[in-house]
């Protein structure tokens, strides 16, 4: 690296002979918080927030110091192994000094939501744990780390057991354990930003049950002691255009203040980034896997909004998009503005489950008129109008192109050996970039081989990476996030000639896979009440699977998407029309292979179906990928699923075979004829 580009003098003359009236310090604070987002497609997008391209491009030498300074950045190392001993004795000493007899430490972040910054990840600086649900409770003589059954495995290589009691975040939850440990007369401190409202009732009944106090602290313990911890990301905020949204903002935001109007509230406050990022039609690059802006907001009755956010990211071209109606506002504004509405005694609407006990008791404290309700956002964000329909079936065909040349690939090469997990990841995360509007992947593919395939939230290291072999399964879980769409597969692989046990499980999960991908229903019907055809055949076996059979996706947004869901547990939210969910039923040996078979299914309406004029729904099938006929048991099969298994995979043919290469679409033309 030229060392002369990262000079401050010379830093400070490229600036000002470009017009930019930003000092160096300001430049080098947004280069930091670009390398702490997630490396984009775009790796020079972050320049934005230091002025538009046409500026940058025309003043000589500017880029070329702009991209040293991220790079200098970004060689920054912040995520060292952890001395997990230390770092435990610094907190106890940190609480000590602060008259505390513990500390909760959750994985969350400020905003919730399923990904996080670095900067959040305090749980995994603290413990060395790096899975996505889990908390840990210090007190003073002995500490506890909770997980679900996802992770029981990975805590304990991740996490000193010494120091540590493994507990399950669901069978024995944090409030009971501290109900038993905390001592009476003790003070339990909790971070109220990162708690939702209902969260930190139950801390409070847990610290009561054991005449103890929970105490809310106006800072994070961990701040004080992380001295190396990254910062908070600057990515741009974007515009999502019109043309892949489907319906402008303005309009979005008058119905969503005329459902609060509804509900008897002035105001809401919306603390999930993706519905700001709906609502407003934007797009970031803040957290992994998601395209979202960090941001709280406060929607109105007047359909005018408020949105607390590093004004660093939001560019000229970013306020014109968001127009008139929407007030840019710094996160530090936000206390007296909640107190401004208390004044006005002002009924605002809050969803106790995600709102910040911060924000819940700041607002009660002010004397505002709380109206616990769901996000508003939450229904109608869910509910894909028909462009965002029309986006998430382009969005598939390219993306089912791309998993079909890998899977091509995968056929004429895995059985010659050399290709492990990682490589065949590295190989499906390549061809997706070569896909037209790809902006990265949805979530961290999940790539397991044999044994590992039986593992169901599995992700492959350098020490767990495994070879495909001949005479075993490969599980691919995957997906992408496009401009126009999101993605998420699941194909099962048989690498050599499958067993006729591997056949007759494998046909088993088709079976109800195609059950409720065929299912009509009554408007009405919630996924729970569907989530039987799925599991059907393999309970007719004595069989079943411990995930559930279906959730939401979201629209250029997170691949896990609320409030339409297909599983076991309960579920009063009916399913509607434009929703889009997956169906994934599946089988896992364990030690032996794990069989998963996912397409996205979109909601729609069935109109002349019931006698009465009832209203019927069903499901539109949007992924376009070829399914392992190899495994297929076609005696298994009745005649309408072998019916549906051919026009699936004529329909994968007619419409992804254009997209693709001679050879590849020859062997797509083999991998889709009909069953025998």
């Amino acid at each position: 690296m030229d060392r002369s580009l990262l000079d401050d003098s010379r830093l400070e003359t490229l600036l000002a002979a470009a017009g930019i009236a930003l000092t160096p310090a300001s430049v080098r604070a947004l280069a930091a918080g670009a390398a702490a987002a997630p490396a984009g497609i775009e790796e020079n997008g972050w320049m934005a927030l230091v002025a538009p391209a046409s500026t940058i491009d025309a003043a000589v030498g500017l880029g070329d110091a702009l991209r040293a300074l991220y790079r200098q950045a970004a060689s920054v190392e912040t995520s060292a192994a952890p001395d997990a001993a230390a770092r435990l004795g610094a907190l106890r000493d940190h609480l000590g000094r602060r008259r505390l007899d513990g500390f909760v430490v959750p994985r969350a972040d400020v905003y919730p939501g399923e990904y996080m910054p670095g900067a959040a990840e305090r749980l995994a600086w603290l413990t060395g744990f790096t899975g996505s649900a889990g908390m840990a409770v210090i007190l003073k003589e002995n500490a506890a780390i909770f997980v679900d059954g996802r992770y029981t495995l990975q805590v304990r290589r991740q996490v000193d057991g010494g120091l540590y009691e493994y507990r399950h975040l669901t069978d024995e939850p944090p409030a009971e354990w501290i109900a038993r440990h905390l001592r009476p007369g003790g003070r339990l401190g909790f971070d109220p930003w990162l708690h939702s409202a209902a969260q930190a009732a139950a801390l409070r009944r847990a610290c009561e049950k054991a005449g103890a106090e929970l105490v809310a602290l106006a800072d994070n313990p961990i701040d004080g002691i992380w001295a190396s911890r990254p910062p908070m990301p600057l990515s741009p905020m974007v515009a999502h255009p019109l043309a892949v949204a489907g319906e402008p903002s303005d309009a979005k935001r008058r119905r969503m203040a005329e459902a609060i109007a509804g509900d008897g509230a002035e105001s809401a406050f919306i603390a999930s980034p993706e519905s700001i990022a709906w609502l407003l039609n934007v797009r970031g690059g803040d957290v992994p896997f998601t395209p979202l802006t960090l941001a709280f907001a406060l929607l109105h009755g007047d359909a005018t909004v408020d949105v607390y956010v590093d004004g660093r990211k939001v560019s000229a071209e970013a306020k014109q998009h968001l127009g008139n109606g929407v007030s840019l506002r710094e996160p530090g504004a936000l206390a007296a503005d909640l107190d401004r509405l208390g004044r006005d005694g002002r009924a605002v609407r809050l969803d106790r489950d995600t709102v910040p006990a911060w924000v819940w008791h700041r607002l009660e404290r002010a004397g505002a008129r709380l109206r616990e309700g769901n996000d508003p956002c939450l229904l109608a964000k869910a509910c894909k109008n028909p462009t965002e329909l029309d986006g998430m079936r382009a969005a598939h065909r390219r993306d089912g192109a791309a998993m079909t040349r890998f899977l091509a690939w995968l056929d004429g090469s895995a059985g010659q050996g050399g290709i492990s997990e990682r490589s065949a990841a590295a190989r499906l995360e390549m061809l997706r970039r070569t896909a037209g509007e790809y902006r990265g992947p949805s979530f961290e593919t999940i790539s397991g081989a044999g044994p590992n395939g039986a593992i169901v939230h599995y992700r492959s290291t350098a020490e767990s990476d495994r070879d495909l072999m001949p005479g075993t399964l490969y599980l691919v879980d995957s997906g992408g996030q496009y401009a126009d769409g999101t993605t998420d597969v699941t194909r099962t692989v048989a690498i050599g000639e499958p067993t006729a046990e591997m056949r007759r499980h494998f046909t088993l999960v088709l079976k109800g896979h195609i059950a409720l991908a065929t299912a009509t229903f009554p408007k009405g019907t919630s996924g729970s009440q569907l989530d039987a055809l799925a599991r059907r055949p393999l309970w007719e076996a004595g069989l079943d699977y411990d995930h559930g059979t279906g959730h939401g996706v979201g629209s250029c947004l997170g691949v896990h998407e609320g409030p339409g869901r297909i599983a076991k547990r309960a579920s009063t939210v009916p399913l509607a029309v434009g929703m889009v969910l997956s169906d994934e039923p599946g089988y896992y040996r364990e030690g032996a292979y794990g069989i998963r078979i996912e397409n996205l299914l979109a909601v729609e309406a069935r109109p002349g179906l019931g006698d009465d004029g009832r209203p019927f729904l069903g499901f539109e099938v949007l992924t376009l990928v070829p399914i392992d006929r190899a495994l297929v048991d076609v005696a298994q099969l009745t005649e309408d699923e072998r019916g549906w298994v051919d026009a699936y995979h004529a329909r994968v043919r007619g419409e992804i075979a254009p997209l693709l290469d001679e050879p590849t679409r020859a062997w797509l033309g083999v991998a889709t004829r009909p069953l025998p």
